[in-house]
């Protein structure tokens, strides 16, 4: 009876065991797929500038949002861009934080119509890294892109006009050195 007690917990803890791995994988698995795919709008990364440009051109409208929460103020410098496919576009987004008080923040993105996510190149872009604002700080922040033009082999993708490239900002925690920058600065206040 006691080996059987036994089997079972051990069984019990491997079950507990796979199910937290699956957990604690399943983001990065995810990520991971949406990269590869261009599932959900994800899109795909380059250090090069596109070789080929098509006649055909594609509007990109730029779109952002804010966790609730974050106290900084975003918007897109300009709403929209008309580009040739496969041409190297750049945006900014102005960020603004109006506290008295360092905010760092990361943005998350994606492109819509989903279908063409797997397309969208970016080959810099502010979402890369961390983004920290000081007080009253403002900035611009810069993405470059281009739409490859390999979309138009997709029957899914090839007939799309617009394509709309948009931010979610989300509240991270400061880097240690600029939260121990700003922990003198209140006790030195």
């Amino acid at each position: 009876m006691v080996s059987g007690k036994r089997k079972t917990v051990f069984y019990l803890g491997i079950i507990v065991l796979f199910m937290g791995s699956a957990s604690f994988l399943s983001v990065p698995f995810y990520n991971w797929f949406c990269k590869v795919t261009g599932y959900g709008g994800t899109t795909t990364y380059a250090n090069y500038e596109s070789k080929k440009i098509s006649d055909k051109q594609i509007e990109v409208r730029f779109d952002v949002s804010l966790e609730r929460g974050l106290a900084w103020e975003v918007i897109p410098a300009q709403r929209e861009l008309q580009l040739n496919l496969g041409q190297t576009g750049l945006a900014f987004y102005e960020a603004y934080n109006p506290t008295n008080k360092p905010i760092a923040a990361q943005a998350s993105f994606n492109v819509v119509p989903f279908s063409v996510g797997n397309y969208f190149t970016k080959i810099e872009c502010f979402c890369f890294t961390e983004q920290v604002l000081q007080p009253g700080e403002r900035v611009n922040m810069p993405v470059t892109f281009y739409v490859d033009p390999d979309i138009l082999r997709n029957i899914e993708a090839k007939n799309v006009k617009s394509v709309t490239l948009s931010y979610t900002f989300y509240e991270i925690d400061l880097p240690e050195t600029t939260a121990s920058i700003a922990e003198k600065m209140k006790i030195n206040l």
